[in-house]
């Protein structure tokens, strides 16, 4: 595909250009590398490919801003270009430039039958997977419940009823495109008799109705491997719907959806808690004990001197990364909590404590009435 080539360098656009500027580059570079005016050539092919690609990710906004700011690295988690498999693939995910059947571009290059060789491959899929984070952090396998398109079990996907055979359709000899002529112009379009098929069945089977497909439930399993985030995308190879008989089928794009924790916040690879602190653990420090995302607990120590909102790290105790590196952090941020009530013994060692802090001024406290004093004294 566009291997490590810039997408807006593919398109021939600046960095800045707006989303119909991205959409009339991509339009000249799909019509000058199109597979019909470029027959048996491999190179344009791919270069039709690789500006697929490249508008699949600059189209979108998301992607965009994503690729913007991290280049193809931040492509590989839940944005990724779109995957695709063959020319008939790019037609059916950009069916708005192409304009199908309906337009200029679609008629005079034969879209969507595009002079089909080939029996056409099965639709792709999409479904949501939502997770809780403990389950991120260990990886899970789960079921999907799905309806997809199947092939027909009584006519073996081929439409007509049984001890029949669809015929090749006259009109197009079965090219599915007829061709006219019009002075120095040849220009193709979809076969109106048999709808760009190429074939016509005379007696529909009545199972599917002459469709060839059935719709069925079907249940899946996905295995979601530990470290996936919010947003990810897992691909499953061949479970979406099922294409003409003798084609590939689709595939199923899982999206991982998290729930928010109670306790933890993620970020990337940390974990972030937020934990309640005595002042006297903060003055004097301490140990405290702390969850984790396993479920057990582990020690924290407090240093003397904390303070409220002060970082301490955990290495090691945060979430696996789904590429397999090491383990990130559990980040414990302390708070110091005031009480709202207090024993008399706790009332009169707090009232000795703020006798000798005016006597001793903490230096942070010295410093600050130092600055409120200069900047009062400028108003004066």
């Amino acid at each position: 595909m566009a291997g490590d080539r810039d997408y807006y360098e593919v398109l021939g656009v600046q960095k800045n250009a707006s989303a119909d500027e991205i959409k009339k580059a991509y339009r000249q570079l799909a019509l000058k590398h199109h597979p019909d005016r470029n027959p048996n050539d491999k190179d344009a092919e791919g270069k039709f490919k690789e500006a697929a690609e490249a508008y699949d990710v600059l189209g979108d906004p998301e992607k965009r801003a994503r690729y913007d700011q991290f280049g193809r690295g931040g492509l590989k988690g839940g944005f990724r270009p779109h995957d695709f498999a063959d020319i008939h693939d790019i037609f059916s995910a950009f069916g708005d430039i192409f304009g199908g059947g309906g337009s200029i571009f679609g008629d005079v290059f034969g879209v969507p039958g595009m002079d089909r060789r080939g029996p056409r491959r099965g639709a792709s899929l999409r479904c949501e997977i939502v997770l809780t984070l403990e389950e991120c952090a260990t990886g899970i396998e789960k079921t999907v419940k799905l309806r997809r398109q199947e092939l027909c079990e009584t006519c073996s996907g081929s439409g007509a009823r049984p001890g029949t055979q669809s015929k090749s359709c006259t009109a197009c000899g079965g090219a599915g495109v007829v061709q006219q002529s019009q002075g120095f112009f040849s220009i193709r379009t979809t076969c109106p008799r048999c709808r760009g098929e190429g074939t016509l069945i005379e007696s529909p089977c009545t199972t599917c109705a002459g469709t060839g497909q059935v719709q069925k439930q079907r249940e899946i399993t996905v295995r979601i491997p530990a470290g996936v985030e919010d947003g990810m995308q897992i691909r499953m190879e061949g479970e979406g719907d099922a294409g003409e008989p003798g084609a590939r089928r689709g595939d199923l794009y899982c999206l991982m959806g998290v729930r928010e924790h109670e306790f933890f916040e993620r970020h990337g690879a940390d974990l972030l808690a937020r934990v309640p602190i005595t002042f006297s653990q903060a003055a004097l420090g301490g140990q405290i004990e702390v969850p984790t995302i396993t479920g057990e607990t582990s020690t924290v120590k407090v240093p003397p001197g904390t303070q409220s909102g002060q970082m301490l790290r955990l290495r090691g105790q945060g979430m696996p990364s789904v590429h397999g590196h090491r383990k990130g952090s559990l980040l414990v941020q302390v708070y110091v909590e005031t009480p709202r009530k207090l024993t008399d013994e706790q009332e009169r060692l707090l009232r000795d404590l703020a006798k000798t802090e005016e006597a001793n001024v903490s230096p942070q406290r010295k410093s600050f009435f130092e600055r409120l004093k200069r900047h009062l004294k400028g108003k004066t």
